[in-house]
């Protein structure tokens, strides 16, 4: 939970979505800088755990095998830091409650640290797809995943991903 701080927070995949992961993990260190955990980090820390890297090799992890031995170490650090991102955020305002995921939270009513299934949270696009109807519990909830050739909003679910990486817009938003 973030209250009284002004800081930069990703909705996620830092990593594998363009040319320069490491320099992109980095940012984790800033103390401006915050991130939910994305579908591509998660591949990242599956891979690291397991050796069977195929799925995040697929997915664009492939960077990761060109790094210098010096830069797999700072990468190994950093994922140190990955392991730490939550998985959903909530940002208290003055007067209003933003809550933060990857792809989507998975259920109709928000409340802080219920049990909600984390894989639909890095991997869902069954609300975007369906365009089901907002969230209650919260004021605004923010998300990327799925690349969008503009910003999309309905009731109160926003999404973020413009597919910069893809040559579309980088999409901000202030919220406050």
């Amino acid at each position: 939970m973030i209250r009284n701080k002004t800081c930069l927070v990703s909705v996620g995949d830092l990593i594998d979505r363009g040319p320069d992961s490491l320099g992109c993990l980095a940012l984790l260190r800033e103390s401006w800088m915050t991130a939910v955990r994305g579908n591509h980090e998660q591949m990242a820390l599956d891979a690291r755990a397991s050796s069977q890297s195929t799925l995040w090799l697929m997915n664009g992890g492939d960077w990761f095998t060109r790094l210098t031995a010096e830069h797999a170490a700072q990468a190994e650090a950093l994922f140190i830091l990955c392991q730490r991102l939550p998985w959903i955020l909530e940002v208290r305002c003055r007067h209003s409650t933003h809550v933060i995921a990857h792809a989507d939270y998975p259920a109709s009513t928000y409340q802080w640290q219920k049990k909600v299934d984390l894989h639909q949270v890095l991997w869902s696009r069954e609300r975007l797809i369906n365009k089901r109807g907002g969230i209650s519990g919260a004021d605004h909830f923010w998300f990327g995943h799925t690349p969008l050739r503009r910003r999309m909003d309905f009731a109160n679910v926003h999404y973020i991903d413009t597919g910069a990486v893809f040559g579309g817009q980088l999409t901000l938003a202030r919220i406050q």
